[in-house]
């Protein structure tokens, strides 16, 4: 199964939640992430919010949905508003859309102490709802079913 988290600029919320789930995912699932409107740099936070929570950071990149045309994701998670009112591209074609909102880490500012703590909070949530994706009997849902059940766990 693959799934690709979206977002607009894929600095953030879309590289932690890529590389979180391969953290946590079994064999035979893999995160892709990208952005409508790429930055073309990862938040040095980002990285340093995975790397306390133990997770590997490399091979992370901000990119373009375009770079994943020949993908065909199984699901098409958003993460920011922005990226969850644009259409899909027509190549992610049947994939299962899902919204999982979530504030961006990036605009709170403050000192170290601060901005250390709202990406490790983002990273938490992402960790939280990847537990709860993970849980399901995902060969047990209809697509419809799944596709509800990403919406709950988005509204969380």
């Amino acid at each position: 199964m693959n799934i690709l988290f979206l977002c607009t600029a894929n600095s953030c919320r879309s590289i932690l939640a890529e590389a979180i789930f391969n953290h946590l995912a079994p064999d035979g699932m893999r995160a892709f992430s990208a952005g409508s409107k790429p930055s073309g740099w990862v938040h040095p936070h980002s990285l340093k919010a995975l790397q306390r929570a133990g997770i590997a950071q490399n091979g992370l990149h901000s990119k373009s949905q375009q770079v994943h045309e020949n993908l065909q994701p199984d699901l098409v998670i958003t993460l920011c508003g922005n990226a969850a009112e644009e259409p899909c591209p027509a190549y992610f074609g049947a994939a299962i859309k899902a919204h999982w909102g979530l504030p961006d880490p990036a605009i709170h500012g403050g000192g170290q102490e601060e901005v250390d703590a709202v990406f490790d909070a983002t990273v938490t949530s992402i960790v939280q709802r990847i537990d709860s994706f993970l849980a399901l009997p995902l060969g047990q849902l209809s697509a419809q079913q799944l596709g509800a059940a990403l919406t709950s766990i988005g509204n969380r």
